[in-house]
């Protein structure tokens, strides 16, 4: 009996200890920027109080919340002197937002929402397949000042929002199109495809996820000289296309299950010669850090990382004028700046983020300079470009433990639950499993189990 009080005691304590710090954790937890924007947007600009710090510039953010029925997602805004802007929830998923055109307060967006079943008047609009569910896809503009907008395109996918556009010209648009595992340019007067890649022709059809989300295919980007990259997810690379010619491979940069260089990565960006590349800036998302790697002999070698303690599964990271970093820190539920010398010096507290812009510095990292050109040329690399981990070795346990495990039960977490609160929260439901389970054996019940158990 003795034990049995000593046990429950332990158990009591562990749990009282651990439903603390939970209750604690959430009850410190930081306001959600998306409903301190909301709380404001219907006041004069003038009235509004900032919600965040100054910055040189207005930010846009958009967001990405599990399930993504109408409502959940939202864009907002934020102004240079941190006064709510813009905020729009009218959808269940945000995803690319760039400025359209650079320079100005009007962005270009993707959003949608999800449904399964899918509903007859959608499935009307696709040919795809839809039993699994379909998505109903807008793009549009939207002058975050005024809150004028306009619808560019709709499109109704067969699973999966597109997440990435790149503006080619007045008319055209770059697709990454998520659900068909294909690029392609859509002229937005006439609606018409003009050009498309499918990465069944390049790629072996073995690789990457399962059918149906094969690639997941998630950026795109029109580069100056012609080409166009794109961020294929589940290959774990990043490729460039030569539109008539096709992948150019020796400008790859990853390879499928090459851990140490990308786990299926988000929101490459493209830095051309004349800004010190060719680089690229990468969300190395289930690695949790951001890179950047810059070409070199025809290689790529790592030049830049960067992760802290709380930064999980990032998607994106735009390079800005004076060498600050912008990161979106989806399941660490926050953006963030990073000085040049890789300093947090600005913070917004906002739930599952996707893509951030900083008005004013381009689209994406279209003004920013690579580490070597920062770094006046000379920089040591922390590691080589061509690193490969076993797909079946203890290396590819543990990233895909601390890369999708944990990144996925976040996701569906609480967004106030950070990586130590879920270790509290583990504690606390074995606790509680272990003394439920201690008294049961200790009571009637279990003597009675344990005789008829002894007496089959």
């Amino acid at each position: 009996m003795q034990r049995r009080n000593i046990l429950r005691a332990v158990l009591l304590v562990v749990l009282i200890v651990s439903a603390g710090n939970l209750t604690v954790a959430w009850l410190s937890a930081p306001t959600d920027a998306v409903a301190a924007v909301q709380n404001q947007t219907d006041k004069p600009p003038a009235e509004r109080t900032p919600v965040v710090e100054n910055r040189d510039g207005a930010t846009v953010i958009t967001t990405d919340p599990p399930g993504g029925s109408d409502g959940l997602g939202a864009i907002v805004a934020f102004s240079g002197d941190g006064r709510p802007l813009y905020h729009n929830d009218t959808y269940g998923n945000y995803f690319d937002v760039d400025p359209d055109p650079p320079g100005s307060k009007t962005v270009l967006y993707v959003a949608g929402s999800r449904y399964d079943p899918c509903p007859d008047t959608l499935q009307a609009q696709t040919d795809a397949t839809v039993e699994d569910g379909c998505a109903a896809v807008v793009l549009e503009r939207v002058n975050l000042t005024t809150g004028a907008s306009e619808r560019l395109h709709t499109a109704v996918t067969g699973w999966d929002i597109w997440h990435d556009v790149d503006r080619v010209d007045e008319h055209r648009l770059l697709v990454a199109d998520i659900a068909q595992d294909r690029v392609f340019t859509l002229n937005t007067t006439t609606g018409n495809v003009t050009w498309e890649w499918r990465a069944e022709g390049a790629l072996d059809p073995d690789s990457g996820g399962n059918p149906g989300d094969w690639t997941h295919v998630n950026d795109v980007e029109f580069l100056e000289d012609g080409r166009v990259m794109v961020s294929l997810r589940n290959q774990d690379r990043v490729v460039f296309l030569e539109p008539g010619e096709g992948v150019q491979r020796d400008w790859t940069l990853g390879a499928e299950d090459a851990y140490g260089i990308l786990y299926e990565q988000h929101n490459p960006d493209y830095i051309p010669p004349a800004r010190g590349g060719p680089a690229v800036v990468v969300s190395d998302s289930e690695n949790n850090r951001v890179v950047e790697y810059q070409r070199e002999n025809g290689t790529w070698t790592r030049t830049w990382e960067w992760q802290d303690e709380r930064l999980r599964w990032p998607r994106d990271a735009d390079r800005l004028p004076g060498g600050h970093t912008l990161v979106t820190d989806s399941q660490g539920n926050r953006v963030i700046e990073l000085s040049e010398t890789d300093d947090i010096v600005w913070s917004v507290a906002i739930s599952t983020p996707y893509e951030a812009e900083r008005l004013g510095t381009g689209d994406e990292s279209a003004t920013g300079k690579s580490t070597v050109a920062l770094a006046n040329g000379t920089i040591d690399s922390p590691a080589a470009g061509t690193d490969r981990r076993s797909k079946t070795g203890f290396s590819w346990l543990v990233a895909f433990i601390t890369g999708p495990v944990v990144n996925g039960i976040l996701h569906v977490a609480p967004t106030w639950m950070t990586i130590g609160d879920l270790v509290i929260a583990c504690v606390f439901v074995t606790a509680a499993g272990t003394a439920g389970i201690s008294e049961i054996y200790w009571s009637g019940i279990g003597q009675r189990l344990r005789h008829w158990w002894g007496s089959r």
